[in-house]
């Protein structure tokens, strides 16, 4: 059968996009779809409709290097509210628990337990699945749901900001985690507070980074609508990975998935077409894997980027 080819409208590379509090991911999303035309549109994982933040798109043939983005550890900015916890663990849910406030000195002590690898619950609002459902859906249908612990990496979490009552108990303070993919900071802020014998969720949340992606680089969703969200080059999706530029001969083989020499380390590597001029930038041709063949090193195409008849 005949490979079908794409059309003109499609489009490949990177977006970046910085997400408002009230719409979900997948509004984003489809907002990208509409204005490039692209169906196709991967994300670097999604944010909770009332959290900000980065959200990292990949569009068309660009999708399939979700994979091998370097989008970890990502930050986290929040602010934490003590004294009560509610069952969605943010300033949308219903109050489950009231509890006393924790003092500065409470916080900063238990602090350290939650930095390293450490064991965490997902909360009940959340996408994980349970037999097939997602947990959210069960949760808002009114079934108890209990999820099992999973491990995550926290590689920074620092506290400031801290707002006091009178009786020197903190009301509220801000929060900024660097962690692993798969943690929810919601959870992090609950399991926090209930460590000083205290309640509490999240009022804010913002994503300020994600590997070597940053926010200050994102456009706004009204930008976007507006036509004038920038789809950067798909080789910007794999910033940290070594590249290898192609001869001509090495191009035509790569487009077809055939594998060519290396020349440099590395266990990965992004395969790019030779600069021409000064002001023209390369462009990739392929992600690949490096393999051992008797004639050598050899690195193998995993995504390919360009047709065969280029």
């Amino acid at each position: 059968m005949p490979r079908r080819k794409r059309t003109s409208a499609g489009t490949d590379g990177l977006l970046l996009v910085d997400k408002p509090a009230g719409i979900s991911s997948h509004d984003v999303v489809a907002a990208a779809r509409r204005v490039t035309g692209e169906s196709r549109i991967g994300h670097g994982g999604t944010l909770d409709p009332f959290a900000t933040g980065l959200l990292v798109l990949l569009l068309g043939r660009a999708t399939r290097l979700l994979q091998y983005l370097h989008d970890t550890p990502k930050v986290y900015d929040a602010t934490v509210r003590f004294g009560a916890e509610t069952d969605t663990e943010d300033l949308l849910g219903t109050v489950v628990l009231e509890a006393p406030r924790p003092t500065r000195e409470a916080l900063e002590l238990a602090r350290p337990n939650f930095v390293g690898t450490i064991s965490q619950v997902p909360p009940a609002y959340s996408a994980k699945r349970v037999d097939g459902q997602r947990a959210y859906a069960l949760a808002r249908a009114g079934h108890d749901v209990e999820l099992a612990p999973v491990d995550i990496e926290i590689a920074e979490l620092t506290l400031r900001d801290f707002t006091v009552d009178a009786d020197g108990k903190v009301e509220q303070c801000q929060m900024r985690v660097r962690c692993g993919s798969g943690t929810y900071i919601r959870s992090i802020a609950r399991d926090l507070a209930r460590a000083c014998g205290s309640a509490a969720h999240l009022t804010q949340l913002r994503r300020t980074d994600a590997g070597s992606f940053r926010v200050v680089d994102a456009v706004t969703v009204d930008q976007l609508r507006a036509g004038q969200g920038v789809v950067r080059p798909a080789l910007d999706a794999l910033a940290g990975y070594p590249q290898q530029a192609l001869t001509d001969a090495e191009l035509a083989g790569v487009v077809r998935g055939i594998d060519v020499a290396a020349t440099i380390d590395g266990p990965f590597a992004a395969l790019i077409t030779a600069s021409v001029t000064a002001d023209l930038a390369p462009i990739l041709v392929a992600f690949a894997e490096r393999r051992i063949a008797e004639s050598g090193d050899r690195f193998q195409p995993r995504v390919v980027m360009r047709e065969a008849s280029i």
